[in-house]
C-alpha cells in the first residue's frame, strides 16, 4: 500500500511579520486544522509549535514550505480544491510571488514512511529538471499509485542527493 506525499512551496511578497502578510498568517492555523480533520489526511511537517513556516528549505528565507502525506490522490485533491482551502488558494496572488521553478510536487511512498524536507526539495528539483514521471508528478499530470503487491523496490522513493 502507498500514500501520496505532497510538497508545495511559495515565496511570500514580504516577511511573515509584515502587515502585508497578516491575512495569510491569520489563516495558517485554521487551514492546517482543516487539513488535519480532512478525510485521508495522514501527516504534515511541522515544528513543535505546530507551524512549518519557520522551516527553511531554501536559502531564500521568504520561501515557505508545506509538506504532507495523504491516503490517496483523491483525498488530497478534495482538500485542495474545495471549501475554505480553495478560498485561500484563490487569494494566493495577494501574498505570494510567482516562482521560476515548480511550486508543487507529488509522489507515492510506502505506507508508514514519512518524507523529509530534503526529500521534498529533491523532488521539486527532479520535477524542474525532468518533468512529471512516476517518480514525481503534479495534479495536472498525475501517475497512479504502484500496485499494492509491488515491492517497495519497484517504487522510486529515494532520489540521489544533488
Amino acid at each position: 500500500m502507498y500514500h501520496l506525499a505532497q510538497v508545495n512551496i511559495a515565496r511570500t511578497i514580504a516577511p511573515l511579520d509584515d502587515p502585508l502578510m497578516r491575512g495569510f498568517v491569520e489563516q495558517l492555523d485554521p487551514i492546517n486544522q482543516l487539513a488535519e480533520r480532512s478525510e485521508g489526511f495522514v501527516w504534515r511537517l511541522q515544528t513543535e509549535e505546530g507551524d512549518a513556516t519557520s522551516i527553511q528549505l531554501f536559502a531564500d528565507d521568504r520561501i515557505i514550505v508545506n509538506l504532507s502525506v495523504w491516503a490517496s490522490f483523491e483525498a488530497l485533491k478534495n482538500y485542495v480544491y474545495s471549501g475554505d482551502h480553495l478560498t485561500v488558494l484563490k487569494a494566493k496572488k495577494s501574498w505570494m510571488e510567482k516562482l521560476d521553478m515548480p511550486s508543487l510536487a507529488l509522489w507515492w511512498l510506502p505506507v508508514n514512511e514519512l518524507p523529509t524536507a530534503q526529500d521534498a526539495k529533491r523532488r521539486l528539483e527532479h520535477l524542474a529538471k525532468n518533468g512529471p514521471s512516476s517518480t514525481v508528478f503534479t495534479f495536472a499530470r498525475p501517475y497512479p499509485a504502484p500496485h499494492a503487491q509491488a515491492g517497495a523496490a519497484d517504487v522510486q522513493t529515494a532520489l540521489p542527493l544533488p
